[in-house]
């Protein structure tokens, strides 16, 4: 008979322990699979029982989120590595259901792709990428170029996917948005999905929205003397509308080009035309704002969200945030590219996730297509170039009460950080892919 006597639930409450109930949840785990071995269940159940009475300190009580760690750590120990699978997913359903039960679920978490999300859990489960230690496990021996190539696959059939929809509605479309939050990958995907529709024989045409920012002069500042750029309102809209509807009746505009140096908007700069069926391609933070394109007709549009929906959990059960991945990929790229400081990036990244979090991330559901922009083997690369600063900064901004943004995303950062081996050697990344856009090294200009 089992010493625990008593388990907490995740609302704090306390209930019998019943070691039955981790049988059965094993066991099902196992049918889901095809395998009715009960005594194989009994067995890992009974394993998970004194692995946990081993590690509880004198009077303490398990928590369910402890069992249900040891049941996946046992299960793969035993080799039950598609019963674990099952389990996990299960695991992970059961917890999507209850935020969708919570009061939250109309809050901005229920923006989330959730069929996209699941495929993307079940694609780390299947490649043993979907934890820390499993990622260092690929890492220590010697598979590490295995993640590499298996990410990049799935990366381009995600993309490959979106063409083909496009494909079927070829002869409505005139124009193409690649839409995501900031370093999510917009511009590669942008020329990748360029170049396979050209291979189709589309013809495009691209148009950077960026040209359209207002005069510096007219953004406001805000205590630290800091500008926003990351609002659409930054963006002159009724011109862009104006621009798209006269491209699309066959007329010329033409487009501003904004100075980024001097933070001046020169107007009629650079003429454009459509062809007979050309198609306007665009990547842009905002292409999914209702003002961004609301005198164009949606039946002309097509919208491609992008996201790095990476599936990874920490040995406390977190998931690493896809925000914190797009954070080390801008500081990377304004680093290499924009010769920025890094820590400034990350002093101006409450902007950014503000910005998102109100003008980008609520249309996310309007999309026709989600891409998964997320690779495993990305935190090894970064950890090797930007983790000695994280640990840094989280020391140098914890007593700053004006930096407390900065200071929990750089401490969150560098806790994940510290669970990852990293990888100095970087050259094992396609020079093709969606990464090299913010660590360098690729084909593509930017």
């Amino acid at each position: 008979m089992s010493q625990i006597t008593h388990i907490i639930k995740r609302d704090g409450s306390q209930v019998k322990f019943t070691p039955e109930r981790i049988t059965n949840a094993i066991y099902r785990a196992s049918v889901a699979v095809g395998n009715r071995d009960r005594e194989a269940a009994d067995e890992v159940s009974r394993q998970v029982v004194i692995a946990l009475e081993e590690q509880l300190q004198p009077g303490e009580i398990p928590t369910v989120e402890k069992v249900q760690d040891l049941v996946e750590q046992k299960l793969i120990e035993n080799n039950y590595a598609t019963v674990a699978k099952a389990y996990i997913l299960y695991r992970n359903e059961r917890a999507r259901q209850r935020a969708k039960r919570s009061d939250r679920d109309s809050m901005p978490s229920g923006n989330i792709p959730w069929h996209k999300l699941w495929q993307s859990l079940d694609w780390a489960v299947s490649h043993e990428v979907h934890t820390t230690r499993h990622l260092n496990e690929k890492i220590r021996s010697g598979k590490f170029h295995e993640v590499v190539t298996a990410a990049e696959a799935a990366y381009f059939e995600d993309v490959e996917n979106a063409a083909n929809l496009i494909l079927q509605r070829q002869d409505e479309i005139r124009m193409v948005f690649v839409v995501g939050p900031s370093s999510s990958g917009k511009t590669t995907t942008t020329t990748i999905i360029g170049e396979h529709l050209a291979r189709q024989g589309f013809k495009l045409k691209t148009l950077n929205i960026d040209h359209y920012f207002f005069d510096l002069e007219l953004h406001p500042k805000d205590e630290f003397g800091d500008y926003d750029f990351e609002t659409p309102q930054a963006l002159n809209l009724a011109l862009i509308n104006q621009h798209l509807v006269e491209l699309f009746a066959g007329k010329e505009v033409r487009i501003p080009y904004y100075d980024f140096k001097t933070g001046k908007s020169h107007p009629d700069h650079t003429p454009m035309h459509l062809e007979e069926h050309e198609i306007v391609l665009i990547d842009s933070l905002h292409g999914l704002h209702p003002e961004m394109t609301a005198d164009i007709d949606d039946s002309l549009k097509f919208k491609l969200y992008i996201e790095p929906l990476l599936q990874l959990k920490d040995s406390q059960g977190h998931y690493a945030r896809w925000t914190d991945i797009r954070l080390m990929r801008r500081m990377l790229r304004d680093a290499s590219f924009r010769a920025y400081d890094p820590l400034q990036t990350l002093l101006h990244w409450h902007y950014v996730r503000s910005s998102e979090l109100r003008h980008i991330i609520p249309y996310s559901t309007t999309a026709d297509t989600v891409v998964n922009s997320g690779m495993p083997y990305e935190l090894p690369l970064y950890k090797a170039k930007l983790g000695a600063n994280f640990a840094e900064w989280a020391e140098s901004l914890k007593n700053d009460p004006l930096r407390v943004d900065a200071w929990e995303r750089a401490t969150r950062v560098n806790a994940l950080f510290q669970e990852i081996d990293a990888v100095e050697d970087d050259s094992i990344v396609p020079e093709n892919s969606v990464t090299r856009e913010f660590i360098g090294g690729g084909i593509y200009k930017y």
